[in-house]
């Protein structure tokens, strides 16, 4: 199995997220503690994770916490951004090792998104005749729009990130 995952929506920090996604944890403290723990049972630190967007949210942690937080999940951290992230934001610059608005792996068949993209995006002939699954998160509980997509916000997948090998298009 390759060593890439890919994650989403983890919303670090955020406690209304609890209520607004049914999330099952009493806090946002609680909920951090557990999604680092699920993260590095998966991930060792030389494997890459694609984080699809929204990592955090709230400053009522404080920086330094915000920090050591996402420092403290292994592997190297790559992020395409979310609607409430900013590319700008020094957390984020300093716990990423790269940060990008999608990814494609043609060797996978598997564009990376934070927003599912229209389908007619990934049609065959669209990128050298291949045709997409869009990897996605942004919707939390919802379904994706179609069979051509799939979700990976943390609601879906049990809080842990998923490995590319169980997401690519044969």
């Amino acid at each position: 199995m390759r060593n890439i995952w890919v994650i989403s929506d983890t919303h670090f920090n955020h406690e209304n997220i609890i209520k607004f996604c049914d999330r099952p944890f009493e806090n946002a403290k609680v909920m951090n503690e557990q999604m680092v723990e699920s993260w590095n049972s998966v991930v060792r630190p030389q494997d890459k994770v694609y984080h699809l967007g929204d990592v955090y949210m709230g400053g009522g942690f404080g920086r330094e916490y915000t920090i050591k937080l996402l420092r403290s999940l292994n592997g190297h951290k790559r992020l395409i951004l979310g609607n409430h992230d900013n590319g700008k934001d020094q957390i984020l610059q300093s716990c990423f090792d790269k940060i990008d608005v999608w990814r494609m792996f043609p060797e996978f068949g598997l564009l990376l998104t934070h927003v599912p993209v229209h389908e007619s995006t990934l049609g065959e002939g669209r990128f050298q005749g291949h045709k997409f699954l869009n990897i996605h998160g942004h919707i939390h509980t919802n379904q994706s729009p179609s069979p051509n997509h799939q979700c990976v916000c943390v609601e879906q997948i049990n809080y842990t990130p998923v490995n590319i090998e169980e997401l690519r298009i044969e």
